[in-house]
Protein backbone atom coordinates (compact mmCIF):
# COMPACT_ATOMS: atom_id res chain seq x y z
CA UNK A 1 0.00 0.00 0.00
CA UNK A 2 1.62 3.30 -1.32
CA UNK A 3 1.41 6.19 1.16
CA UNK A 4 -0.72 8.46 -1.28
CA UNK A 5 -2.92 6.14 -1.42
CA UNK A 6 -3.14 5.35 2.20
CA UNK A 7 -3.90 9.10 3.04
CA UNK A 8 -7.18 9.07 1.01
CA UNK A 9 -8.65 6.11 2.47
CA UNK A 10 -11.07 6.43 5.29
CA UNK A 11 -10.92 2.87 6.24
CA UNK A 12 -6.97 3.47 7.01
CA UNK A 13 -5.06 3.81 10.43
CA UNK A 14 -6.75 3.31 13.62
CA UNK A 15 -10.40 2.88 12.60
CA UNK A 16 -9.02 -0.04 10.82
CA UNK A 17 -6.37 -1.30 13.58
CA UNK A 18 -8.72 -1.68 16.25
CA UNK A 19 -10.56 -3.94 14.74
CA UNK A 20 -7.66 -6.08 13.60
CA UNK A 21 -6.32 -6.21 16.76
CA UNK A 22 -9.72 -6.64 18.96
CA UNK A 23 -10.19 -9.83 16.43
CA UNK A 24 -6.80 -11.59 16.74
CA UNK A 25 -7.34 -11.18 20.51
CA UNK A 26 -10.83 -12.70 20.38
CA UNK A 27 -9.67 -15.47 18.44
CA UNK A 28 -6.34 -16.14 20.33
CA UNK A 29 -8.82 -16.88 23.46
CA UNK A 30 -11.29 -18.67 21.81
CA UNK A 31 -8.15 -20.59 19.99
CA UNK A 32 -7.12 -21.44 24.00
CA UNK A 33 -10.44 -22.36 24.86
CA UNK A 34 -10.55 -25.24 22.20
CA UNK A 35 -7.20 -26.42 22.78
CA UNK A 36 -8.73 -27.18 26.33
CA UNK A 37 -11.71 -28.13 24.93
CA UNK A 38 -14.19 -25.66 26.24
CA UNK A 39 -16.77 -24.44 24.91
CA UNK A 40 -17.06 -20.64 24.01
CA UNK A 41 -17.72 -18.40 26.89
CA UNK A 42 -18.67 -14.93 28.14
CA UNK A 43 -15.25 -13.73 27.21
CA UNK A 44 -15.54 -14.88 23.87
CA UNK A 45 -19.57 -13.37 23.56
CA UNK A 46 -18.38 -10.46 24.98
CA UNK A 47 -15.02 -10.03 22.69
CA UNK A 48 -17.55 -10.76 19.74
CA UNK A 49 -19.85 -7.79 20.50
CA UNK A 50 -17.04 -5.29 21.68
CA UNK A 51 -15.77 -6.32 17.93
CA UNK A 52 -18.96 -5.81 16.13
CA UNK A 53 -19.14 -2.33 17.65
CA UNK A 54 -15.74 -1.93 16.39
CA UNK A 55 -17.02 -2.89 12.99
CA UNK A 56 -20.01 -0.81 13.22
CA UNK A 57 -17.72 2.12 13.78
CA UNK A 58 -15.32 1.70 10.78
CA UNK A 59 -18.66 1.11 8.62
CA UNK A 60 -20.06 4.90 10.00
CA UNK A 61 -16.24 6.32 8.89
CA UNK A 62 -16.73 4.63 5.55
CA UNK A 63 -20.46 5.52 4.86
CA UNK A 64 -19.60 9.19 6.03
CA UNK A 65 -16.72 9.35 3.76
CA UNK A 66 -19.44 8.12 0.48
CA UNK A 67 -21.48 10.79 1.99
CA UNK A 68 -18.79 13.45 1.53
CA UNK A 69 -18.06 12.58 -1.72
CA UNK A 70 -15.11 10.11 -1.57
CA UNK A 71 -15.79 6.78 -3.61
CA UNK A 72 -13.83 3.37 -3.51
CA UNK A 73 -12.00 2.08 -6.33
CA UNK A 74 -13.77 -1.05 -6.32
CA UNK A 75 -17.56 -0.21 -5.22
CA UNK A 76 -18.89 -3.03 -5.63
CA UNK A 77 -16.37 -5.37 -4.25
CA UNK A 78 -16.21 -2.89 -1.28
CA UNK A 79 -20.08 -2.54 -0.39
CA UNK A 80 -19.52 -6.55 -1.00
CA UNK A 81 -17.03 -6.79 1.92
CA UNK A 82 -18.39 -4.08 4.11
CA UNK A 83 -21.88 -6.48 4.55
CA UNK A 84 -19.78 -9.51 5.04
CA UNK A 85 -17.46 -7.63 7.76
CA UNK A 86 -20.53 -6.55 9.55
CA UNK A 87 -21.88 -10.05 9.29
CA UNK A 88 -19.20 -11.89 11.09
CA UNK A 89 -19.07 -11.31 14.49
CA UNK A 90 -22.93 -11.71 14.97
CA UNK A 91 -22.66 -14.87 12.55
CA UNK A 92 -19.98 -16.19 15.35
CA UNK A 93 -22.04 -15.83 18.07
CA UNK A 94 -25.21 -17.79 16.85
CA UNK A 95 -23.11 -20.52 15.29
CA UNK A 96 -21.00 -20.68 18.85
CA UNK A 97 -24.38 -20.56 20.60
CA UNK A 98 -25.73 -23.55 18.67
CA UNK A 99 -22.52 -25.89 19.08
CA UNK A 100 -22.04 -25.40 22.80
CA UNK A 101 -18.59 -27.69 22.87
CA UNK A 102 -15.15 -26.79 21.81
CA UNK A 103 -16.02 -27.03 18.22
CA UNK A 104 -17.57 -23.35 19.36
CA UNK A 105 -15.02 -21.77 20.21
CA UNK A 106 -12.98 -23.03 16.81
CA UNK A 107 -15.28 -21.58 15.26
CA UNK A 108 -15.11 -17.99 16.78
CA UNK A 109 -11.75 -18.56 16.36
CA UNK A 110 -12.16 -19.55 12.88
CA UNK A 111 -14.42 -16.57 12.44
CA UNK A 112 -12.31 -13.87 14.28
CA UNK A 113 -8.87 -15.05 12.03
CA UNK A 114 -11.22 -14.12 8.56
CA UNK A 115 -11.99 -10.59 9.64
CA UNK A 116 -8.59 -8.60 9.46
CA UNK A 117 -8.17 -10.35 6.06
CA UNK A 118 -12.04 -8.59 5.15
CA UNK A 119 -10.67 -5.23 6.78
CA UNK A 120 -7.45 -5.55 4.72
CA UNK A 121 -9.60 -6.08 1.64
CA UNK A 122 -11.76 -3.42 2.02
CA UNK A 123 -8.97 -1.32 2.58
CA UNK A 124 -7.78 -2.39 -1.11
CA UNK A 125 -10.85 -1.86 -2.89
CA UNK A 126 -11.19 1.42 -1.88
CA UNK A 127 -7.27 2.14 -2.85
CA UNK A 128 -7.92 0.79 -6.15
CA UNK A 129 -8.22 4.55 -7.80
CA UNK A 130 -5.50 6.22 -5.48
CA UNK A 131 -3.30 3.18 -6.29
Amino acid sequence: MTSAAAAGSPVDGIVATIPIVLSLVVAVWALVAAVRQQPPDRIQFVGLAVLEVALLALTVVALVALGGGDRPGEPGAFFGYLVTLVCLPPLAWVLARMEPTRWGSAIVCAICLVTPVVVVRLQQTWEVVGG
